[in-house]
């Protein structure tokens, strides 16, 4: 399933607002399709009344509809709830609904904190970066840290940075990278911290920084280098000239991206 399937169902003329990504959808097709490859965003902002109303009132399937409300009110599994909403137009093939259902196997038996994360990926992934940063912060904050598998906090602050560096916030991105390199000495949290350092401080500074850190010489060599070919990378692009009769739509486009991804 590459994209959307061609709908079979009354399309609504009021959209359902999925507050997750901050995205309008039209119709049962569309649900299914954010359902399938956004399952960690299954929450209470996804399954709530109002869908269940605008099931029944915009797309005209109260059977659905009624199926919904009645598993909210019984508290039932994301995985319960999701069943009648794909069942509904059997939105997946056979071999589709099988990889689905183990998906759904292992997210049952995933722990709470895995789940989150994963949350906060999906969020990552689709340029939700402040609620990212919320749900990643939330994990942080967690009692049952230390029970999880090993290097699960260090994963954690990790993608914290990196959700940080996207919103160019780059000393609290350095400051994630730092502490997951402290916890863990992975070479690639090693390697964003020098990044997001070299990108805020003088280029130059980063071998005191790795002298500080007692990085082994061979690594130190692997990062520079790579920064480097980065920069000169970077340095390679040619800058595009704007038309100014577009200026306008352009900065339209701009606000508009800086709106989805913080959330506002």
């Amino acid at each position: 399933m590459s994209g959307y399937i061609l709908c079979q169902t009354k399309k609504a003329e009021r959209p359902y607002y999925i507050e997750n990504i901050s995205m309008n959808i039209y119709s049962i097709e569309e649900l299914c399709y954010y359902l399938y490859h956004n399952l960690y965003l299954a929450d209470h902002t996804i399954f709530n009344e109002e869908l269940c109303s605008w099931i029944r009132d915009e797309l005209e399937l109260p059977h659905l509809a009624a199926k919904l409300k009645q598993n909210l009110e019984r508290n039932v599994s994301i995985e319960d709830m999701v069943y009648p909403i794909f069942k509904e137009i059997n939105y997946l093939t056979y071999e589709e609904m099988k990889s689905f259902n183990i998906c759904l196997a292992d997210f049952g038996k995933e722990r709470q904190a895995v789940r989150q994360k994963r949350k906060g990926d999906a969020l990552v992934e689709n340029g939700m970066y402040v609620n990212a940063i919320q749900v990643y912060q939330k994990i942080l904050e967690r009692d049952d840290l230390n029970q999880q598998r090993k290097d699960f906090a260090v994963a954690v602050r990790y993608n914290l940075g990196c959700a940080y560096s996207y919103l160019f916030q780059m000393e609290k991105a350095q400051e994630c990278f730092l502490q997951a390199y402290k916890e863990s000495q992975s070479a690639e949290a090693l390697k964003a911290y020098v990044t997001t350092y070299a990108s805020i401080h003088d280029k130059t500074d980063y071998d005191k920084v790795m002298e500080e850190l007692g990085v082994d010489d061979k690594v130190k060599k692997d990062i520079k280098e790579e920064i480097q070919e980065s920069m000169k990378t970077f340095a390679s692009v040619p800058e595009k000239k704007i038309d100014e009769e577009n200026l306008d739509a352009l900065l339209e486009k701009l606000m508009k991206e800086y709106h989805r991804s913080t959330g506002s």
